[in-house]
């Protein structure tokens, strides 16, 4: 049965980026080699379960799994229009360096330090300077295209 927009799927997956750095996986061997499992010692690193095409995993993955069939590997590489948008200036944001210091807290704002949005989006401080911050609210991952290695373990 090959997997159609709708149907539930288990999957194994390893997400690469550009450098080839290991971003994001299931398999939790590929976690513990690359770090992530000691990035994020709390998660699990199990298969993963989508409904296909309910926009529960980047649009490049969606896509690629429509068609595919329990089984079945493929490898793919996932264009920034289709993974985590284009890097855009327009998400870069400046913001008084007082007024920030403020909001931390009190603490000073460094560079390649990350703050929360209300919602709960992270953004990285990429400049700061007496007058001036400036906040990248750009994905990470934002303009790269990635790699990622896509198993079908089961279909419903």
């Amino acid at each position: 049965m090959t997997i159609d927009a709708g149907d539930t799927v288990e999957i194994e997956y390893v997400g690469r980026a550009e450098d080839d750095t290991v971003f994001d996986t299931s398999r939790e061997t590929v976690a513990t080699e690359s770090g992530l499992a000691d990035a994020q010692p709390d998660r699990e690193f199990d298969a993963l379960t989508v409904e296909v095409g309910a926009g529960e995993v980047i649009a490049g993955v969606d896509e690629a799994l429509i068609g595919m069939a329990a089984g079945e590997t493929e490898t793919i590489d996932i264009p920034p229009e289709k993974g985590y948008g284009e890097w855009s200036e327009d998400h870069v944001r400046e913001y008084d360096t007082d007024e920030l210091t403020e909001t931390l807290d009190g603490r000073d704002p460094e560079v390649g330090q990350y703050v929360e949005t209300q919602d709960g989006t992270p953004a990285e401080i990429t400049h700061v300077d007496d007058d001036t911050a400036r906040i990248d609210f750009n994905a990470p991952l934002a303009g790269e295209t990635l790699t990622f290695e896509l198993e079908v373990l089961a279909v419903e």
